[in-house]
């Protein structure tokens, strides 16, 4: 049997109101399925420290973590997920999409109306009853 590639990421729950924030992949197998914000962690480098950096990259924005939600473990066709996920707040209004093709501000009643990825679709619950 062969090994897969294992690959660490976090993702932001942004939250604004009872809304969060949801991001459309512009690019790659999973184009157009939906996601949580965020991306790889690089060597050396916190779960937290990863998460600012990648919201600054992806979104120019900042945000403030809030608190930890929750770890997935999701094992994709081509390798192996694990996402740390924050619920996060913003702290600034702009928000500028660098590498998504389309965002939404989602509330609990639309919250499964957007196709979500395998990993984000089993933190719906959780988030669900954070907003």
């Amino acid at each position: 049997m062969e090994s897969r590639q294992s690959i660490e990421v976090v993702a932001a729950i942004i939250r604004r109101g009872d809304k969060v924030f949801a991001t459309q992949r512009g690019y790659g197998e999973w184009k157009d399925w939906w996601e949580f914000p965020g991306g790889k962690m690089e060597p050396g480098e916190t779960p937290e420290a990863a998460l600012i950096r990648e919201i600054r990259e992806e979104l120019d924005t900042e945000i403030r973590i809030d608190r930890f939600l929750h770890t997935v473990e999701w094992d994709y066709p081509k390798f192996h997920l694990t996402l740390h996920c924050y619920l996060c707040s913003l702290l600034s209004e702009s928000i500028h999409l660098n590498e998504h093709e389309a965002a939404r501000w989602l509330g609990k009643e639309e919250i499964h109306s957007v196709r979500w990825l395998p990993a984000d679709e089993g933190l719906l619950p959780m988030i669900v009853q954070s907003v």
